[in-house]
Order: structure tokens, then sequence, then C-alpha cells
């Protein structure tokens, strides 16, 4: 399963690109580009309207319900035998949270653009405005086993379940916490830093990720996580390509966790 992909390797036939830009520090700049220029055809899915339900309560940037996320899937216009081509700014976490969502929501047919926005104009035709397409009655089969809760990490960690922060490693370490109240991280987590997965030509594939998965044991089931689900994404993504299969992101992450719960720092 390769999901991230270079501009050569996209789908040509039956193809909705899905725009997802976004800056964290600017939560109207995505959009806003967005409107002034996109690829042809592309929707837009904005990271706090659209790929996370803010009204509930399990951290940052709660996952949508499955009613919610049917609701955008029909709305949009999707159906399962869409090919979707998902973007962002490049480098960046949003294209990967979209593709989480929509293996969870049942999609097979999911394309990262791992270039970006970038380097798709140079080539793909382009609009203003808002794309829009008449809904559609696609039901989802959702992929439970993709997305962990609280209580799920809590029997992850007591099967001696291996779990990754995907946060900066002064974060994971307690060192620094620009965001949230308390420093550190789950306890038994191990530390993958996402930006390693920055290149070049945008977020690395599993398979030239290998060498920041080599000493994670096959066999054992691995829970990702990050400060609200979002960074960690790309890691998820980059498991999953790697050919492990028994890969889950906790959606609540880290901003979910120390509402309840005790962790641990290693300064």
């Amino acid at each position: 399963m390769i999901i991230t992909k270079d501009l050569h390797e996209l789908p040509k036939q039956h193809v909705r690109f899905i725009d997802t830009r976004f800056d964290l520090q600017n939560p109207t700049w995505g959009e806003q580009a967005y409107q002034q220029d996109h690829v042809q055809g592309a929707i837009y899915w904005h990271l706090e309207d659209h790929l996370s339900d803010m009204s509930r309560s399990e951290g940052r940037h709660p996952v949508p319900s499955k009613q919610r996320m049917t609701k955008l899937i029909q709305a949009s216009g999707l159906t399962y035998e869409d090919e979707l081509v998902i973007y962002d700014q490049g480098n960046a976490p949003f294209a990967a949270r979209a593709a989480v969502l929509l293996l969870w929501a049942g999609f097979t047919n999911v394309s990262i653009a791992r270039e970006g926005y970038g380097r798709l104009k140079e080539v793909f035709p382009l609009e203003g405005g808002t794309a829009w397409y008449p809904s559609t009655n696609q039901t989802l089969q959702f992929h439970d086993g993709l997305l962990a809760n609280q209580q799920d990490v809590k029997n992850h960690i007591a099967q001696n379940g291996m779990l990754i922060d995907a946060r900066s490693t002064d974060r994971y370490r307690g060192v620094t916490e620009p965001i949230d109240a308390i420093a550190g991280h789950i306890p038994t987590a191990a530390n993958i830093d996402w930006e390693q997965l920055k290149s070049d030509r945008g977020l690395l594939k599993g398979t030239e990720a290998e060498a920041l998965f080599r000493h994670l044991p096959e066999e054992k089931e691995i829970m990702t996580y990050c400060g609200s689900g979002v960074t960690a994404s790309p890691l998820t993504i980059a498991l999953l390509e790697s050919g492990r299969e028994n890969v889950r992101l906790y959606a609540g992450s880290y901003s979910d966790w120390i509402q309840t719960n005790e962790i641990e720092t290693s300064k």
C-alpha cells in the first residue's frame, strides 16, 4: 500500500482532488489560498471545520464522528469509486490527516501528492472560487481498527504494545511544551519526530523511511500519537506504507491523554 506518491505516480482517471492546505498559526490562510487558486475541480477541506470536530473534548483536534464524516463525504460528492488525490502545501501533515480519515472511512483509492501544491500547479490547470459537486448517498464501512481512543491506549500499554510519540524530541522529553499544559510524554512511549519524514521532494514514502523504523519490532502492534493527532498522521501513513499492518493512530493524542492521566519525562 503506497499512498504517498510523486506527480507521475498519481492516478489519471476518475480523479477527485482534495485541497487541505492549512496553517496552524493562521487558520484562515489555507481556505483563502484555495479561493485564490487551486487545482481545477478540487474541493477544500479545512483542518478544524472538516477534518476535526472542535465541539468534542478529546484533545485539541478531535476527529469527526462517523455521522459527521459520512455527511462530509456525501456533501463533497465522493464515492468509493473515485480516485482521491489529496494535497497540501507540501512537507505538511494536513493531507496525511485527511488520508487517515479517508482510510478509516473505508476508502481504498487514496493518494497523497507529496510534492504539494507548488508542484501540482506547474502541471494541472487551475481555477479560483469554490468547486461544487452534487451530493451522493455513499454509505461508509468504517475501519475501526485504524483509530484508537484513550482506553485503547491504556489497554495497549498494559499488553506491552509499541507506542510512538511523533512530536519533537524536546517536547517528548518534557524539556519544553509550547502548546499543552503539561510537558512530557505518555508512559512507555518511544520517540520518532515526524519532521524526519520531510525531504526536498516532500514527505518520505514508507519504503524511504525504513531506516527510521528498523528498530521497531515487527510483531508488535504500533500506536502513534502527537499533540492532537495531526502531525502523527504522516508517521501513521509511512508506517502503513512500510508494510506494518498493525498500526493505529491515537486520535486524541497527548492533549487528550493529559486531561486525566499521568505522564513521564526524560529530561
